[in-house]
């Protein structure tokens, strides 16, 4: 059978309430992982190797970027993706102030007055 291991698959790092609690998955999609996490990302990591051709198919798919047929290696993809750190884009600039200076945009100057 491919991707046994001994070990169930958990990332409380990531989701601190279990796979199956954290809401990014489907329930079959957190057993697959549950089941056989631990397998994928030593395969994943490299420190285990293919032990049959379901296996290698998985990191020929994995690692690359054409379209992924396997259903194993999808799971796994959204599961690194999901992990990955949010981009933040924001569209205010933080500490304007301090590098061009305080504008005073208010009609508290002396100069402006309208008669």
């Amino acid at each position: 059978m491919s991707f046994e291991s001994e070990k169930q698959f958990n990332d409380f790092q990531h989701f601190a309430r279990g796979l199956r609690r954290s809401g990014e998955f489907s329930i079959r999609e957190s057993n697959i992982l549950e089941q056989c996490g631990t397998a994928m990302m030593e395969l994943h990591l490299g420190t285990r190797k293919p032990q049959d051709e379901t296996e290698k198919v998985f990191l020929e798919q994995l690692h690359s970027d054409d379209v992924i047929t396997d259903p194993n290696a999808k799971i796994f993809k959204k599961y690194l993706q999901v992990i990955q750190p949010r981009r933040l884009h924001r569209l205010c600039s933080v500490g304007a102030d301090d590098e061009m200076g305080a504008t005073d945009f208010g009609g508290g100057s002396e100069d402006s007055s309208i008669d």
